[in-house]
């Protein structure tokens, strides 16, 4: 349906709830979920930007200088607002430590808090602005994706994430911009042009393209259809209905567009994301949520261990299946979670332990099995295992959601571990606990430019 000026009632409707988003208050669960979710992100952005693909982001646009908006984490540099999102962006996303929203296939925070932050600063915003900014950009992020479709849409060669990811942050920053509703139309207009991401960047084994796929790039992207928008540019009304229009071009299969507005303002997707526990691939959640859980309960060793059998659904060990990269090689980590009784940051990402003989000697048993059964559209990070030991008993363990999915989600004292593993190493113990207490108590921030002493290297 559409009205006498030919924009479609999904429009009329997303393009209201956007500009309005940031006048009113979210329930209090969205609110403390988006606290973990924001905490999450600022940790995996400082971890990152000591990463090459963050150290990439800010050499370049180090190198571009610009007029000094906002602030890139982990320098001292000051840019503009889209070069600053491009670059946290990136250190969000420069490796698997960052958050998903799993039924949609996307990385929402990595994209959307730069977006939202950098105008935040660029504008001296108030952290409760941009805690409701990033539930708005949660929002448009998912409702994009779950139109589309995300499997047909990732298996015509498009990738979820980076489309998914410039409209929420093109969302978060027009919200942040108190765009009215038709200057959001035409930011929407001008992020479908925007729209990107191919899924050969899962190719790339230094992880450089994809921070800037998966982070770096819908974060300047959808930043920029904003401050479009914002500087007067107009252009088509509605890109969701017509002639050829924005489903016409992406939609591989049926869609209802009403799916992008169906429930707005009242089913929050910020509680259907998801945090990793541990800074690694989230199809290897599953995987190390039950190890760690069976080894605290029956407190077998290394050499007790004959075999490992971990069952995951299928479609995530496609993933996750022997890769060349630490963090996202299910049969690596399993191996060093059973030797270490733990894993970190540092260990995760190690990569010369790859080459490791007693990792090694422990790899050739951790046998991990794709299983059909355990698919779940939800994704929620199930494994079914079993761990055979060498005296012939077999022990028996598994989760159907696991610790940081959407249904079982971290504790703030659960994130503040992860967050310090994350940060102190980069900021100092007494920085980072510092940041974080800003973090936890974001609303009470009047001015968001305050949180840069305290992220600045």
């Amino acid at each position: 349906m559409t009205t006498k000026t030919n924009v479609s009632t999904v429009m009329l409707k997303l393009s209201k709830h956007i500009a309005s988003a940031l006048t009113k208050p979210v329930p209090r669960k969205v609110a403390d979920r988006a606290r973990l979710h924001i905490v999450d992100t600022f940790a995996a952005m400082v971890s990152g930007s000591r990463l090459e693909p963050g150290q990439k982001g800010i050499a370049y646009v180090k190198a571009l200088g610009g007029k000094p908006e906002a602030g890139v984490i982990g320098s001292r540099i000051l840019t503009t607002a889209q070069n600053a999102a491009l670059a946290n962006g990136m250190s969000g996303h420069a490796d698997e430590t960052d958050d998903t929203h799993p039924p949609s296939l996307t990385h929402p925070g990595t994209s959307v808090l730069p977006s939202a932050l950098a105008i935040g600063e660029r504008g001296g915003h108030s952290g409760e602005s941009l805690l409701r900014a990033v539930v708005l950009g949660y929002d448009v992020c998912a409702r994009m994706l779950l139109t589309l479709k995300p499997m047909p849409y990732l298996r015509s060669g498009h990738h979820a994430g980076a489309t998914g990811q410039v409209f929420g942050a093109a969302a978060a920053a027009g919200a942040m911009l108190n765009l009215t509703p038709l200057q959001v139309r035409y930011m929407l207009s001008y992020t479908g042009q925007q729209t990107a991401g191919l899924y050969t960047m899962f190719r790339d084994p230094e992880h450089i393209e994809k921070a800037y796929a998966m982070g770096g790039m819908p974060a300047h992207n959808g930043l920029q259809s904003a401050l479009m928008a914002a500087a007067g540019w107009t252009g088509v009304e509605d890109i969701f209905s017509g002639e050829r229009d924005f489903f016409y071009t992406f939609a591989p299969e049926a869609f209802d567009r009403e799916d992008l507005v169906r429930g707005l303002g009242k089913d929050y997707e910020m509680l259907r994301a998801s945090i990793k526990r541990w800074p690694i691939g989230g199809p290897i959640q599953g995987p190390m949520h039950v190890l760690n859980d069976m080894l605290a309960e029956h407190n077998f060793q290394v050499n007790d261990v004959d075999k490992i059998i971990a069952n995951m659904p299928d479609k995530e060990l496609e993933i996750v299946n022997n890769r060349p990269m630490p963090d996202i090689s299910v049969q690596h980590l399993l191996s060093v979670m059973l030797i270490d009784r733990k894993l970190t940051f540092k260990s995760a990402h190690d990569f010369p332990r790859m080459k490791d003989k007693e990792v090694l000697r422990m790899r050739a048993r951790v046998h991990a099995v794709g299983d059909p059964a355990l698919t779940d559209i939800q994704r929620r990070w199930r494994c079914v295992m079993e761990v055979h030991l060498k005296d012939g008993r077999v022990l028996h363990g598994q989760t159907m959601a696991a610790k940081g999915s959407f249904e079982n989600p971290l504790s703030a004292a659960e994130e503040q571990e992860k967050a310090i593993d994350l940060m102190a190493p980069v900021l100092g113990r007494k920085r980072a606990d510092a940041l974080l207490e800003a973090l936890w108590n974001i609303e009470s921030i009047k001015d968001l430019r305050t949180l840069r002493p305290l992220y600045t290297k």
